[in-house]
């Protein structure tokens, strides 16, 4: 285990850049006399981030990584997500929630490269991203040693206030001004989504206003006309968008361009923390939302009944594990070969309609793997491919248990 009392050297930091990793970044310094190493990740964002390339370097930071992961995120943890179709609380897409793995897996593998003792975040001690962000490091390296400031005594800018006053004593170079046209609200993006959280969102009966939202236009303003699309599945995996191949980050770019233009992804959620406080978000998941719904229309006609109901049953725990930063658990690993193994016949096309804010499948084929036999089904004469009689014993079996149940209930 690590050695809490030991001196640290150096002191890689999750950086965004940003006024709170910015001023965190001099405090460290100050506090521990260590040298800090910065990290930091472009996860589809769409920022750009050669500033905090900048602002470290103009604080004194020798090693700085910044690093583009979206393909990485995409393929390794936000379609493999999708193979459940994962919803935390029955609506939250885990945009947030499935980046942080990633992005505390890179800063421990650069606190190894470069011989830090300790990593560092932002995170705030009444959220679930130290959470998240510290399993996932201890699970990869059980010796790290983790320095959360917001947990500690000595951190006193608790304030954005407290944040400017010393990132100008300090001459830390920083865009945000006080009176300032910033932002309200708290964000977060990545190619997945976008998040709002804090300011007037704090009131969970005060609707979001209309200027919050960054990705998407409102359903009232979206185009009059529907727009229809086409997703190819190869093994649960999106590999086309209306016919053109593209990476699992190009799918998602595409998908959010498209869903955004016609209102596509929005949902206000009061969610429950980890950490026990029940929290009000806004999240904008345009590719996210028309993905999840291509999914499972191509497992209705591809996947056997039971490993369908099985995946359902296993979802609301997977969903759970990933909100509550258990990406690394040897749970979640388990859950995901078998959701690797029931995706192999996921293959084929589904065929989706956009239009005011919502997706309706129109219609989904599998040229290999479908289970769906019209032949069987049909109302028409099905030439004996179904022998109806076989029901009456199917249904009088099924009915046993209710029947002596009845029985004894009557005797009553």
């Amino acid at each position: 285990m690590p050695n809490a009392l030991a001196p640290l050297r150096k002191i890689a930091l999750a950086y965004s850049g940003g006024l709170d990793t910015s001023v965190m970044c001099k405090w460290l310094q100050e506090t521990y006399g260590a040298e800090i190493v910065t990290f930091t990740a472009d996860i589809g964002q769409g920022e750009e981030l050669a500033p905090a390339r900048a602002k470290a370097e103009a604080m004194g930071v020798r090693e700085l990584f910044v690093e583009d992961l979206t393909e990485e995120f995409a393929r390794d943890f936000v379609f493999p997500m999708f193979h459940a179709n994962a919803l935390y609380e029955g609506e939250y897409l885990l945009g947030t929630s499935i980046a942080r793995p990633l992005i505390a897996k890179r800063l421990v593998e650069v606190a190894a490269a470069t011989s830090a003792q300790a990593i560092a975040h932002g995170a705030t001690g009444k959220g679930n991203d130290q959470v998240r962000f510290e399993l996932s490091a201890y699970a990869l390296n059980p010796d790290i040693r983790v320095i959360a400031p917001w947990r500690d005594p000595d951190w006193t800018l608790r304030s954005r206030e407290a944040c400017l006053a010393y990132a100008e004593q300090h001459q830390i170079p920083v865009e945000f001004q006080r009176g300032g046209a910033g932002s309200p609200y708290s964000m977060d993006a990545n190619l997945l989504h976008i998040s709002y959280e804090g300011g007037g969102l704090e009131d969970p009966a005060h609707p979001p206003d209309e200027d919050t939202w960054r990705w998407t236009v409102a359903p009232e303003a979206a185009p009059d006309k529907p727009e229809e699309i086409t997703l190819d599945f190869r093994a649960g995996d999106a590999v086309a968008v209306n016919g053109e191949a593209l990476t699992p980050a190009g799918v998602l770019r595409r998908l959010n361009t498209l869903g955004g233009r016609h209102g596509v992804g929005r949902s206000d959620i009061v969610e429950n923390r980890y950490v026990g406080m029940k929290s009000r978000g806004c999240y904008e998941t345009p590719g996210g939302t028309i993905l999840l719904k291509a999914h499972r229309a191509i497992e209705s006609i591809t996947l056997d009944r039971e490993v369908a109901h099985l995946k359902d049953e296993l979802m609301p725990r997977y969903a759970t594990l990933i909100y509550n930063g258990y990406w690394w658990s040897p749970e979640r690993r388990a859950m995901q070969a078998l959701l690797a193994e029931s995706q192999k016949p996921v293959n084929g096309r589904v065929r989706l309609k956009l239009y005011k804010g919502g997706v309706w499948v129109l219609g989904r084929e599998s040229a290999t793997d479908s289970l769906y036999d019209a032949g069987v089904v049909t109302f028409e004469d099905d030439a004996g491919a179904y022998d109806q009689q076989d029901a009456t014993g199917f249904i009088r079996l099924n009915a046993l248990r209710l029947r002596l149940g009845a029985g004894r209930r009557g005797g009553k």
